[in-house]
């Protein structure tokens, strides 16, 4: 008995360290893939434009800006594609693999960002290139966050999933933290033409760095107890894909809508309001960048909290406060924001990381449990894709043109607001799956 006690212990010991290993692995590795994913958006909107699109921005700097956060969505309708690619390989062989992969492609296009020649060095090449290694950009965010989600809620015990699945779920507000805060140090430490002419490109080649600590990191981590189950009874499918649609298209649906606002909304405080705070408003860019380094520990912890109500209240239930309070929000915010007070101006998108984390912090968890064992990496990766091509790949761009075009920054709000209330729909059309048998073929479905 004393024998049988020890060895319970010990396995427990083991479970609680591999569980560590699992939430630092999916953690580190999402902040660093997200850092990448986000110092290319900031950059969009302080210097790519005139550095790629020169032409445009000599004619016409609005038009400049509007193409430069367009090529912001355009990795986004590569998302699906890297959703397909590694979600059919993370069903079949594993999230491990999938999620290596991903992190050293992100890395790799990142750097390679940095190394770019401008259009006034190669003319046109220049933004081709440049829009080539966005590609790839998406291509690796398509499959970097179902991975990552599901390492963390499988590994994760019953009753704490939702918490556990918060974990890669604030690798993106830490992403924001460490791509503005590099971007702000760069930018104070040297004058504004020096920034432009080549400092822009320090923090791209910082990437080189981050992705060997998240590469040896993701390593030591053990492959999903749920997949490794299946092998182990020989369930995983032929053909995930083909399964994935005919028996589950609803799902996938429901979870592109329920993402769709919180990606829309979060790009506006990842890409669009720096910009909009410097050339719109006249507000010194360095304060811009402090502001939202600060928003976005408030985004860090109302995702955790999403994380932890998800698992008391319900995923479903969390969602809709979130959803509501980001459509009552999304107006009276612009009005802060228009202040030109930058003390206003922070409590305006600080508010929003409220609503932003409460639909954000329990989305893996439910994710993760609307989907059968068998298909679940490639419904959560591709429902995931789909909601960012709906939601974020645009947004910035649809603000700018709507500001562009009528010249009333609160119709940002309304659009904001429009797509919280369809999200509210989609999300309240799902029966909520909390306490789900991830290892089962079937699931509690939609």
């Amino acid at each position: 008995m004393a024998s049988l006690a020890s060895a319970s212990v010990a396995q427990g010991v083991d479970l609680a360290r591999e569980q560590r290993r699992v939430l630092a692995a999916t953690l580190v590795g999402t902040a660093i893939e997200w850092y990448d994913y986000f110092i290319y958006a900031q950059a969009a909107g302080l210097v790519l434009g005139p550095l790629f699109f020169s032409p445009v921005a000599q004619a016409n700097p609005a038009l400049a800006q509007i193409l430069s956060f367009a090529t912001i969505g355009v990795a986004f309708l590569f998302r699906p594609l890297g959703a397909f690619v590694c979600g059919h390989l993370g069903d079949r062989f594993g999230r491990k693999a999938s999620l290596v992969l991903t992190l050293v492609l992100m890395g790799v296009s990142t750097a390679l960002i940095g190394l770019l020649p401008t259009y006034a060095q190669i003319g046109a090449w220049a933004p081709v290139l440049l829009i080539l290694l966005r590609i790839l950009q998406g291509f690796s965010a398509g499959g970097e966050w179902g991975g990552a989600a599901l390492m963390a809620v499988e590994h994760a015990p019953a009753g704490r999933r939702s918490l556990f699945g918060a974990f890669p779920q604030i690798g993106t507000p830490i992403g924001m933290i460490l791509a503005t805060a590099v971007l702000l140090t760069t930018t104070a430490a040297m004058p504004r033409d020096q920034f432009v002419a080549w400092g822009w490109r320090l923090p791209f080649l910082l990437s080189l760095a981050l992705i060997v600590v998240g590469f040896l990191i993701r390593r030591s981590v053990e492959e999903s107890p749920v997949f490794a189950e299946m092998q182990r009874r020989r369930r995983a499918s032929a053909a995930p894909l083909a399964q994935l649609f005919k028996g589950h298209s609803r799902q996938v649906v429901l979870t592109a809508l329920i993402f769709m606002a919180n990606n829309a909304a979060g790009y506006l405080l990842i890409a669009f309001f720096i910009s909009y705070g410097q050339k719109s408003l006249g507000l010194p860019p360095n304060a811009l960048l402090t502001a939202c380094t600060l928003a976005a520990f408030g985004w860090l912890g109302f995702t955790l909290a999403g994380g932890w109500l998800g698992d008391r209240i319900g995923r479903v239930r969390t969602f809709q406060i979130g959803y509501v309070a980001l459509a009552l929000w999304a107006v009276p915010m612009w009005f802060l924001i228009d202040s030109r007070s930058i003390g206003l101006f922070f409590v305006g998108i600080a508010v929003l990381t409220a609503p932003l984390g409460l639909s954000y912090g329990p989305q893996a968890a439910l994710y993760a449990e609307m989907f059968p064992a068998r298909v679940r990496y490639s419904g959560v990766s591709i429902g995931y894709a789909l909601g960012s091509i709906l939601g974020g790949a645009f947004a910035a761009t649809i603000a700018q043109w709507i500001i562009a075009t009528y010249d009333r920054s609160w119709l940002v709000g309304l659009y904001i607001a429009a797509l919280a209330l369809v999200s509210l729909a989609a999300v309240s059309a799902v029966r909520d799956p909390m306490g789900a048998d991830l290892s089962a073929d079937g699931g509690p479905g939609a």
